[in-house]
């Protein structure tokens, strides 16, 4: 009976093991684990891990990363989902949409996406909206909102 549980636990925890995907080595497909990424070759596919994943300077991605980490010094394409932090070497070129929690970039580094920062839950679409609605609203530093006061002020003295 407790056996059971425990196993189960164990499963859901990111695991110690690493696995490697070395340079010269091309993998289409989805790839899923529990462990550790480091990889070296070329991804074309949905990599997925409760853990790290290290994107060395010869590695390429196609596809979708979801991990909690990622330190990335070559080639992404896609969607990249980091519940952590990412960390983009000087060498990394990304492309695509991004989801951090935390962005960590040395000079040199490339990215052309779109980015998001979030403190690693999921947001509602209401949040979402509920912040688009107090956006709207007249802030007392904001530029365009005292442009317009004074243009509406002029008409009226006229």
């Amino acid at each position: 009976m407790f056996s059971d549980k425990k196993e189960k636990r164990i499963v859901a925890e990111p695991g110690s093991a690493q696995n490697r995907i070395n340079e010269g080595t091309k993998l289409k497909g989805d790839v899923s684990s529990t462990g550790f990424f480091r990889i070296d070759g070329i991804v074309e596919g949905n990599v997925k891990t409760p853990s790290k994943v290290v994107l060395g300077k010869t590695g390429v991605i196609i596809g979708t990363l979801t991990c909690e980490n990622a330190d990335i010094e070559g080639r992404f394409e896609g969607n990249l989902q980091v519940s952590g932090t990412l960390s983009l070497r000087a060498t990394a070129v990304i492309e695509g949409d991004v989801t951090v929690g935390k962005l960590a970039v040395e000079p040199g580094a490339t990215m052309n996406a779109s980015c998001v920062m979030q403190d690693g839950k999921p947001k509602s679409t209401s949040a979402s909206h509920q912040a688009t609605a107090e956006g709207t609203k007249a802030h007392p530093f904001d530029r365009q909102q005292r442009i317009k006061k004074t243009a509406v002020e002029t008409d009226l003295d006229d």
